[in-house]
């Protein structure tokens, strides 16, 4: 009974955490293309999560920009490599949130990105270690408290994520260019060895005039 009680009290609180609604996507962006993807805000004071981070291509880097539904632009960036901010919806309607590879003429970036809108204002924390609001539960804090913990555990999976995919194009640029450079050097050598046989056929079978007396 005592079990069965705690488990309705865990789904209550549960169900009292602010609901999201969240699209992680991968994307490739060409050379000078511009790629946007849009959410809607339902009402004023909504919170937007957005995060990205490079995974490959060039420098690792990418222009952004975020603008609300009067175009107006509220957040950007430029040669970025990864990101993440919190931004809070003040207008009601349909944000959009633009990647921009202009900076490469031949290379494509792929991006790691996460919007994420909360349906509800973030929760702050107490003022001091240990205090309870008067309507708060322990329980309640405690809920809160995990939901905190998995979200920073979310970012660091992200960022050891990038740290791997980064480290491993970097490899894999590193062994193409070695490759070249050997299939390079190797046809230099070829190259010299037969202008070296040439040059010496041409100093043995040369023949000078003759004259007869």
């Amino acid at each position: 009974m005592i079990l069965l009680l705690l488990l309705y009290n865990c789904f209550l609180f549960l169900s009292l955490l602010p609901s999201a609604r969240s699209s992680a996507l991968t994307t490739a962006i060409a050379a000078n293309e511009r790629l946007c993807f849009y959410v809607d805000a339902d009402k004023a004071g909504e919170k937007i999560g957005f995060y990205f981070a490079v995974q490959s291509g060039g420098s690792f880097d990418i222009d952004f920009d975020v603008k609300d539904p009067n175009e107006k632009v509220i957040l950007d960036g430029k040669s970025e490599r990864q990101g993440d901010y919190v931004l809070t919806a003040n207008t009601v309607g349909e944000y959009s949130f633009c990647f921009e590879n202009d900076m490469s003429t031949l290379t494509v970036k792929l991006v790691d990105f996460d919007i994420m809108v909360e349906s509800e204002p973030r929760r702050e924390a107490p003022a001091k270690p240990g205090q309870v609001a008067d309507h708060t539960s322990a329980l309640e804090e405690s809920t809160f408290r995990l939901n905190s913990l998995l979200l920073n555990i979310k970012r660091t999976q992200k960022y050891f994520h990038t740290r791997e995919n980064r480290g491993f194009s970097l490899v894999r640029s590193t062994q193409n260019r070695l490759f070249w450079y050997m299939v390079l050097e190797s046809m230099g050598i070829v190259g010299m060895a037969v202008l070296q046989v040439y040059i010496l056929q041409t100093f043995f079978t040369k023949t000078g005039r003759r004259y007869k007396v």
